[in-house]
């Protein structure tokens, strides 16, 4: 064997064993150019409520009304104190309702359109007899707010009372079930000049 031939099979190792070495670098490099990619083929996204969902998001308490000219009511004015109390829209279609002082009120079915301008309602007595059936306008539903609108008088629409539910995290009267509630934000000024997120606690 010459000289000639030493150096040129030492060239061919020489090259082979560098063309291994990129072979296994440039996978790795590869792969790691390729991460990025393969992760923003997975964004993240949230998921919309719809305001059936939102009603049924948490409990609700009365906490505000309002006549058609914006003037604050008091809760037991006679205009407005059968529509006081708390209320749970579960997400199965049923619901129920109770005073203040956490007796019995309402229970039965509801429904909200879905573009969130109308609830129905109906009540059950303990038989599951349907006693009767309400619709009323929907003039606010988010999160921590659902404010509906009465007419006193059939066919009157010029003269309302607009009642505020706000977000509550008070225990259904009777259950060991706690509704999602309220960690902050207490106090916070919401919808219609003086609703707030409560605790539930107070009467």
């Amino acid at each position: 064997m010459n000289i000639t031939t030493r150096i040129s099979r030492r060239s061919v190792l020489s090259a082979s064993a560098i063309a291994l070495a990129v072979a296994a670098v440039v996978p790795s490099s590869a792969m790691a150019a390729e991460t990025p990619v393969a992760a923003s083929a997975h964004p993240f996204s949230k998921t919309t409520m719809t305001p059936s969902d939102l009603l049924a998001s948490t409990p609700w308490k009365t906490t505000a009304a309002f006549d058609q000219d914006g003037r604050r009511i008091a809760l037991d004015d006679p205009a407005v104190s059968n529509f006081v109390g708390w209320a749970y829209f579960d997400a199965d279609g049923t619901y129920a309702m109770y005073n203040l002082d956490d007796s019995p009120k309402l229970r039965g079915d509801w429904t909200v359109t879905p573009d969130g301008s109308e609830r129905w309602i109906n009540a059950k007595n303990a038989a599951g007899d349907v006693l009767f059936q309400r619709v009323v306008p929907i003039t606010e539903l988010t999160k921590n707010v659902f404010t509906y609108r009465v007419f006193p008088s059939a066919g009157d629409t010029s003269t309302y009372y607009d009642i505020v539910h706000t977000k509550t995290n008070h225990v259904e009267p009777g259950t060991d079930a706690k509704g999602p509630g309220v960690n902050s934000g207490q106090g916070e000024s919401l919808g219609h000049g003086g609703g707030h997120v409560n605790s539930g606690n107070a009467r």
